[in-house]
């Protein structure tokens, strides 16, 4: 059983949460009522996290060094020996074959295929970060970022919904907030020590840019609300009552990096019930409003 949870924490489960953004375009577009477009849309997500589970598995595997020297990444499954080199090769090319017969079946549903180009891009800039991107400053979070906008369009594309250029803007902002965040903690906790491209950041400016980005997130989001599309879509202007519990959300979230945490995104919302607690209000609202 041990074994097995220690594969789970190697494929990085826990944040198959992030690709929940592929079903955004799918709910605001309304085609949730459309069963064809709903099971294209959870085959990609299924697909996605295969994916991205392949890309974690490769870059602990490019860092099992740097990984042994870090305050918390060190109890990783390869950084600790739980689990072989050896073993991680099979767990990525078992993860392949059952992406492609997830491809086969989105042949087999008529999907966009052209959608597919969008998790290869991912695969590609994600091998370049892990072979050294990393390490080029600000280049580094932009590629984290755009792993969360590759989510999102590629929900898009596969159903063939349109992108609301307010929510592409909010989910841009929100995704540089958290990646700053991210780099924050880590350059508190850890200097330069596990993450090369450290040195060339400073507390300040990281702090600068993420409440930047914040109040970016908390504009763009509220002009999504007010959208004539949205709204004509709803039939209502009840959206723009969902900014203030967004906003409980944004600062929560502030609070809860500020204190003892690597910055990690998943991490930083599943350590915090209070936060868990804003969100799923959030969510429940949002559906509510929507439907």
């Amino acid at each position: 059983m041990s074994n097995v949870k220690e594969y789970l924490k190697l494929i990085r489960v826990k944040h198959y949460v992030k690709n929940l953004l592929i079903f955004l375009p799918l709910f605001f577009s309304g085609f949730y009522k459309d069963f064809d477009k709903t099971l294209s849309c959870i085959v990609g997500f299924v697909l996605f996290c295969l994916i991205s589970s392949i890309i974690y598995v490769f870059n602990d595997l490019s860092d099992i060094e740097k990984d042994r020297l870090h305050e918390t990444k060190k109890n990783r499954p390869l950084a600790s020996g739980a689990i072989s080199v050896k073993c991680a090769y099979v767990v990525i090319f078992s993860l392949l074959f059952c992406c492609l017969l997830l491809i086969g079946l989105l042949i087999f549903l008529r999907s966009n295929l052209y959608a597919l180009l969008l998790p290869l891009l991912y695969i590609i800039i994600n091998i370049l970060y892990s072979k050294g991107l990393k390490n080029v400053v600000l280049l580094d979070v932009v590629i984290l970022v755009s792993g969360f906008l590759i989510r999102l369009f590629f929900g898009g594309i596969l159903i063939d919904a349109e992108v609301s250029n307010w929510l592409y803007l909010t989910v841009m902002s929100g995704a540089f907030y958290m990646g700053f965040g991210k780099r924050r903690n880590e350059f508190i906790r850890n200097k330069e020590k596990t993450r090369k491209v450290l040195k060339y950041y400073n507390k300040e400016f990281l702090d600068k840019s993420m409440y930047v980005c914040l109040t970016l997130t908390i504009v763009f989001y509220s002009m999504w609300t007010v959208d004539p599309i949205v709204v004509g879509k709803l039939g209502n202007h009840l959206l723009i009552w969902t900014v203030p519990l967004l906003m409980m959300i944004l600062f929560q979230y502030s609070l809860s990096v500020e204190k003892d945490s690597d910055g990690d995104p998943v991490e930083v919302v599943l350590h915090s019930k209070s936060l868990m607690t804003t969100a799923l209000i959030y969510i429940i609202t949002i559906i509510l409003i929507w439907i």
